[in-house]
């Protein structure tokens, strides 16, 4: 068995917090877990990726058209590393792009976000969330990464139980918003449901 998996956003998304929560739980139910981390500006904005690999694994590394998934918190992070996804693979992305400082002054662009989406699906199987709106319905913006973790694991790619994921989740998380964050990840789940009954 050997899972491989991308998490892409940028800074201050909480990416690096939900590939712990991943790796975390796989660990628990006794898997070998290689993970690691890239960033790009160390300030808030800048892209952030995590590669988790689950079981029989040995590096970190993902080599292109490897990923068994890309988890984008940001559409244009989704694209920048689609590369790695297999291309019977899966991308499930955040709709709502971030605009890079660089671009809002004037430096550089910002491709359309149905032109992102297109080339996602010239290459693999995609799956497009609005997760910022049910992460705000949840309690908070802040719960977006266990949103996208939610319906990540509704996807059924994780060799991993639910109940890891949530204990994990308990674990890492202060007690007053773990209520909001249980909802967050029930939201997610329900976001991939709606998503297959409208196919």
């Amino acid at each position: 068995m050997k899972i491989s998996i991308v998490i892409a956003g940028v800074g201050g998304q909480g990416v690096i917090t939900a590939a712990n929560i991943i790796a975390r739980a796989a660990l628990k139910e006794g898997h070998n877990v290689i993970t690691s981390e890239l960033h790009g500006m160390a300030q808030r904005g800048g892209n952030v990726e995590c590669s988790v690999r689950i079981g029989n694994v040995f590096s970190p590394i993902i080599a292109n058209e490897t990923a068994d998934a890309i988890v984008a918190f940001e559409p244009l992070e989704a694209l920048r590393n689609l590369s790695k996804v297999r291309r019977d693979g899966v991308v499930l992305t955040d709709i709502n792009p971030i605009i890079p400082p660089l671009v809002s002054i004037g430096i550089g662009s910002y491709p359309p976000v149905e032109e992102i989406f297109e080339k996602i699906e010239k290459h693999c199987e995609l799956i497009k969330i609005n997760a910022d709106e049910i992460a705000r319905k949840a309690g908070s913006i802040l719960t977006k990464n266990v949103v996208m973790l939610g319906a990540f694991h509704s996807l059924q790619i994780l060799p991993i139980k639910e109940e890891s994921i949530l204990g994990v989740i308990k674990e890492a998380i202060p007690e007053k918003y773990i209520e909001m964050n249980m909802k967050a990840f029930a939201m997610g789940k329900e976001a991939i449901k709606n998503y297959k009954r409208k196919r």
